[in-house]
């Protein structure tokens, strides 16, 4: 959830390294170990909503001390693709393809929090945000697009809208009336999150973005809400591999330590999974 507080949702210098000719790493090492993550049986905690999908559990970690680990590599879309690769295929849709069964995260999600990091070595190079930090939010938030039996299209959009409970003051919710008359997430009395990065319709009118080029900004589109959700984590001129930096991003997206600590062992898991693919 994009807001400084905790809201319920449905329910996210290391560089150039060559790999197969011209592949760039975005590193987040700072001599810190991996902290353990399983995968278990519920994708919310008590104070983010009712679903009950997929686990999360991490093992305790510091917030502040340490940042994830080896972010991986990503195909960088401003070199040639390596000598030999299949006329025609495109380099991220490669990466993306081979590293999806390694960490469980769709193809078509994997290539949008790529897409977000290569936005951000353009947009905001000194943020140093890696793919692997917008997935490990993208899995606590919405599962990658597939909350509620929902799946990701090639289009980017979930089957189904993905939209939050209503921000009412409610129990472990925070009060927010209606920012968009209803336009984003159907409601004219209260905010709800909505999309696979989970923004509220407020914060999405700040960030949002156009990550396809279709010359659209939807919130539902995961390149779209990846790119929004890369742009709000970098804010504040954030060095996200800086552990005091890393920490602030994450808990601006929602103030919480175990979310925190969920979204960093997703993050160093895929980070670590991903190198040598």
């Amino acid at each position: 959830m994009v807001t400084p507080a905790p809201v319920i949702s449905p329910t996210p210098p290391r560089r150039g390294r060559s790999l197969l000719g011209r592949l760039l790493v975005v590193g987040l090492v700072l001599g810190v170990g991996a902290v353990a993550l399983s995968v278990l049986s519920d994708l919310t905690t008590p104070t983010r909503g009712p679903a009950r999908e997929a686990p999360i559990t991490a093992a305790p970690v510091q917030p502040g001390s340490v940042v994830p680990g080896d972010a991986g590599v990503v195909p960088d879309l401003r070199q040639p693709a390596p000598q030999g690769a299949p006329a025609g295929r495109d380099p991220l849709d490669e990466w993306a393809s081979r590293l999806s069964e390694a960490v469980d995260v769709p193809a078509r999600a994997l290539r949008a929090y790529a897409l977000a990091d290569l936005a951000m070595r353009t947009e905001r190079p000194r943020c140093q945000l890696s793919w692997s930090t917008v997935a490990g939010i993208g899995r606590v938030e919405s599962n990658h697009g597939r909350y509620g039996g929902a799946t990701l299209n090639e289009d980017g959009r979930p089957s189904k809208p993905i939209i939050g409970i209503p921000l009412d003051g409610g129990p472990n919710v925070r009060a927010i009336p209606d920012t968009d008359g209803g336009a984003l997430d159907g409601d004219t009395n209260w905010d709800r999150a909505v999309g696979p990065m989970q923004f509220i319709p407020g914060t999405w009118k700040r960030y949002a973005a156009d990550g396809n080029g279709d010359g659209r900004a939807d919130p539902q589109q995961i390149d779209d809400a990846a790119v929004a959700a890369a742009r709000y984590l970098c804010s504040g001129n954030r060095d996200l591999g800086d552990a005091k930096g890393w920490w602030a991003a994450v808990f601006s997206y929602n103030n919480s330590t175990e979310y925190g600590q969920k979204v960093f062992g997703l993050a160093d898991t895929y980070a670590r999974r991903s190198l040598g693919r």
